[in-house]
């Protein structure tokens, strides 16, 4: 586990913050989908953090987004469902190189996990909506047959184009 200096614990809170914002405010909606871009900040967290404070910093983002703009029921399995995608985010991320085979990995097993297989047994436990239901599946596999590359592509692009090593060096260097 990695000591965070005070850079990076603002940088951490601005992550936290742009994750809330980005999924609460800035985002598609329905109680079956959700689609924002909230990928991006959480993608940053996992590669400057690693998947234990990448975990942590989903699972405050959650509880405050929750806390602050939830319009439905509060439950725990969705918030798990933040701290997988922030141990996945920094597991394929953290001191790996950000490469195409890495972000499609990551995106795959995160819709796989998360959004196929968690997700839906946490509509099943909130609504009773079986999971043999095609109003829970098809919504559900044409939103990621389009989210899944734009995603790819979203990352891709910035991982390219950001000075990952400048930031990096930055938010860890000693005081």
């Amino acid at each position: 586990m990695k000591k965070i200096n005070t850079r990076g614990l603002a940088f951490m809170a601005i992550l936290i913050a742009l994750v809330i914002v980005l999924w609460n405010i800035i985002s598609i909606s329905t109680p079956l989908l959700h689609i924002s871009l909230s990928f991006i900040p959480k993608m940053l967290m996992g590669m400057f953090f690693g998947p234990f404070w990448s975990a942590i910093g989903e699972l405050i983002a959650d509880l405050l987004g929750n806390t602050l703009f939830s319009s439905s029921t509060f439950f725990i399995g969705f918030t798990l469902n933040k701290v997988v995608e922030g141990i996945l985010y920094g597991y394929f991320f953290y001191k790996k190189s950000a490469s195409l085979k890495n972000i499609i990995e990551c995106v795959m097993s995160i819709t796989l996990l998360v959004n196929l297989i968690l997700s839906p047994i946490w509509l099943l436990i909130m609504y009773g909506i079986p999971l043999n239901s095609l109003t829970l599946w098809i919504p559900r596999i044409v939103k990621e047959m389009i989210y899944m590359p734009i995603q790819i592509v979203i990352m891709l692009v910035i991982v390219k184009n950001m000075p990952m090593r400048v930031i990096k060096n930055m938010l860890f260097k000693e005081q």
